[in-house]
């Protein structure tokens, strides 16, 4: 009898719930830290970033209207089925970084632990980011955080996991969708948390994975009138004071690039804070 053969992996766009390959049909090699061929990733266009804003703003009013204990069960459900494939990241994280087992162990349980931490929060930001204001008059004035809608993220270049899930997660707390271009050096483990969010109970659409080169896509989500916000995280390497530039033509709210620190703060960076005024009696 022959050996068997394996079935090589391949990795795809994450776009709609759906996992295409690029409309242009190119890809890139994905290496290991030593040069040697790891996989073919998919090197994203302007036309799947497109394709992946209309899918996240077709998702976003469904996730916006869950109430927000709903959000916070379907979040920590992610984080149990990253669990449950613990052992498939590690791998894809000692293959690409090259770095040791138990390194790369701890950074999937860090990105597990964060995922928890912000799910955690669906049903308590908007009590830290609202407010019950004091005013002269006989009148309730209250400010609420709402979700700013469409946000397009380019994601810490650095790191397999954790970065993509720092950036990712508290965006989904508030309501938000998500259009997100993974590390280019390694975009595995992106395409696998996209499986993950694919098998949980997010629905489609409210996260899309773009593999591919940062440079060549952020300019087109930066100017693209359906997104409603842009997380720089990530943007570092390239121009992103032009980004910021390109984005101010259609009012986004634009988060620069540096450190990213688990916070509230960075959930309600991407809410729009509405104000009512209700009188307190008609007498």
């Amino acid at each position: 009898m022959s050996a068997r053969l394996t079935v090589p992996k391949t990795y795809k766009l994450a776009i709609g719930g759906a996992f295409p390959r690029s409309e242009s049909g190119r890809t890139y090699e994905v290496t290991t830290s030593k040069g040697a061929f790891l996989a073919n990733a998919a090197q994203a266009s302007r036309k799947d970033a497109r394709d992946a804003v209309k899918a996240a703003r077709t998702a976003q009013a469904g996730w916006a209207k869950a109430t927000a204990y709903n959000r916070g069960q379907v979040l920590y459900r992610v984080a149990e089925v990253l669990e449950g494939r613990k052992a498939q990241f590690v791998d894809e994280i000692v293959a690409q970084q090259g770095v040791s087992a138990a390194s790369a162990g701890a950074q999937v349980d860090e990105a597990i632990d964060l995922w928890v931490w912000y799910a955690g929060w669906c049903d308590k930001y908007a009590q830290v980011a609202g407010n019950l204001n004091p005013v002269a008059g006989a009148y309730f004035n209250i400010s609420a955080p709402e979700p700013t809608g469409v946000v397009a993220i380019v994601a810490p270049q650095e790191n397999a996991l954790l970065g993509l899930v720092s950036v990712v997660a508290p965006a989904l707390v508030a309501g938000n969708a998500v259009v997100v271009v993974a590390s280019e050096r390694y975009p595995l483990s992106a395409i696998s948390l996209a499986e993950v969010l694919a098998t949980s109970d997010l629905p489609g659409g409210v996260v899309n994975v773009l593999t591919g080169s940062p440079a060549e896509l952020a300019p087109w989500l930066a100017s693209h009138a359906d997104v409603n916000a842009l997380d720089l995280a990530g943007a570092g390497a390239i121009d992103w004071v032009d980004l910021q530039i390109t984005a101010a033509d259609t009012l986004k709210r634009v988060l620069a690039p540096g450190e990213v620190v688990a916070s509230p703060q960075r959930i309600a960076a991407f809410t729009e804070v509405k104000t009512v005024w209700h009188p307190k009696s008609m007498v």
